[in-house]
């Protein structure tokens, strides 16, 4: 079933249903006719019963004696309970069977007892009552109708039912056959894109005219293509910025190691020329390890990450310590609350350590660092007395490749951010005080062990 389309699985399940509620139909209808009917025919009887022995009671209907009387439906004898019943005039019950009567009537512990036998391939619905007196003799009336009507209106009823069952059974086919391909529809459409997709064929937009589940499903898809577009548009600007940032130190390297081979020193001297060629290797290198890093991230973005306290203002006075050297002309202001987080030391000291330079490479004068509690989070703010901000550039610099304002690629904020995310914290940039300041807002959440 599973492997069959959908539409004739909707179909299947359509008329399934249907087919049971019919084959229920045909077992619990007939009888709970037959049922309905049954109760009726004994309370007529019982009904005409009373009715005879209010007419009795008033005088207005003698009491029969070995005789019968008619009503509308029903017929009545009186008969002695324990005497000898004769009744010639009566050809519709046999001698035998009213000495049965009489029988059930003695053995009879109530009153009024219901009854039913097959007589001539009839079936005879009979009530008997008892404890009446007359002239000093007990008797019981035995009133009784015959089944002329229930089977015939049982079986026009059913056969009836079965007409329009069948009806409705072959009307509803075409409904559920549009209904099949009304849902299928746009499920093989969203699938034929799905199919491109994998194909890297993106370029067609997803149109989906419904605001079901079905219809989210396909503004689900079309995000997802939009998305596989801008992702391709970035790894397409990612070898173009690549190659390019690459092929800029690779190419001064080579020059002046040729130039050397040739005896020729471009920086005048060949310890000036070798320290070109060193400053260069060592940016290549950083760019290396760099993206090294950031697919790294973006594996374990899909990992569960492993986490655990550490003290984050110590490892910012530690990361401080160690690169303040490379520009000892700048004025550092640490105002940093004790903050202990959750999360991974590792990649809390790389984000730390690519915002220090960040700040480094633009700060003027001084760099201004601080850590706020604010309720159930950490703000981490990083200001320097740089440059501004280009405000159109502002809320991009965090994509990956993005250029900045020197026109370099910037892969260090990304991987900023790409670090924040892992660990659901937020990251932006602001102009503010005559520089820039770049901050992080970190979610305080206690590791379990120290819940516990």
């Amino acid at each position: 079933m599973k492997n069959k389309s959908l539409a004739f699985q909707i179909w299947a399940v359509f008329s399934g249903i249907l087919i049971v509620i019919s084959l229920l139909l045909l077992i619990l209808f007939p009888t709970t006719l037959r049922d309905f009917f049954t109760k009726e025919i004994y309370k007529t009887i019982e009904n005409q019963q009373l009715l005879l022995l209010d007419y009795m009671n008033t005088g207005s209907y003698p009491f029969f004696e070995n005789g019968k009387k008619q009503g509308q439906s029903v017929s009545h004898l009186g008969i002695p309970l324990y005497d000898q019943f004769i009744d010639e005039d009566n050809p519709e019950l046999s001698r035998e069977f009213i000495r049965q009567t009489q029988e059930l009537a003695q053995l009879q512990s109530r009153s009024v007892a219901r009854y039913e036998k097959n007589l001539d391939n009839q079936t005879l619905f009979f009530v008997i009552r008892k404890d009446i007196s007359y002239k000093g003799v007990d008797y019981y009336i035995l009133s009784y109708s015959w089944d002329t009507y229930r089977n015939d209106l049982v079986y026009t009823l059913f056969r009836q039912l079965m007409i329009v069952m069948f009806f409705v059974f072959i009307l509803s086919w075409i409904p559920s056959i549009w209904l099949a391909r009304y849902l299928s529809k746009p499920l093989v459409k969203l699938e034929k894109h799905v199919k491109k997709f994998s194909e890297q064929e993106w370029y067609e937009p997803v149109e989906v005219d419904r605001n079901d589940e079905i219809g989210r499903l396909g503004h689900t898809i079309e995000k997802m293509r939009q998305h596989l577009i801008r992702k391709d548009e970035a790894q397409q600007t990612l070898l173009q910025n690549i190659s390019h940032d690459l092929k800029t130190p690779v190419m001064v390297i080579r020059g002046y190691a040729q130039s050397v081979n040739d005896g020729i020193f471009p920086k005048g001297d060949l310890t000036s020329t070798m320290d070109v060629i060193e400053e260069e290797s060592e940016k290549l290198e950083k760019k290396i390890k760099d993206l090294l890093y950031l697919t790294k991230l973006d594996f374990l973005s899909t990992r569960k990450p492993l986490k655990a306290d550490f003290s984050l203002d110590q490892l910012i006075y530690e990361e401080v310590d160690r690169i303040k050297w490379a520009k000892p002309e700048l004025n550092w202001d640490l105002n940093l609350e004790e903050a202990t987080i959750l999360g991974d030391a590792e990649q809390w000291e790389k984000l730390i350590e690519n915002l220090l330079e960040n700040s480094l490479r633009y700060a003027k004068t001084i760099i201004s660092i601080s850590i706020t509690r604010s309720q159930d989070k950490f703000v981490l703010r990083f200001w320097n007395d740089g440059p501004m901000l280009d405000e159109a550039l502002k809320d991009k610099l965090f994509e990956p490749f993005e250029k900045g304002q020197n026109g370099e690629f910037g892969i260090g904020l990304s991987i900023v951010k790409r670090i924040a995310n892992i660990h659901g914290a937020n990251v932006w940039a602001e102009n503010e005080d005559d520089g820039a300041a770049f901050y992080v807002e970190i979610p305080n959440i206690e590791s379990p062990v120290k819940r516990s």
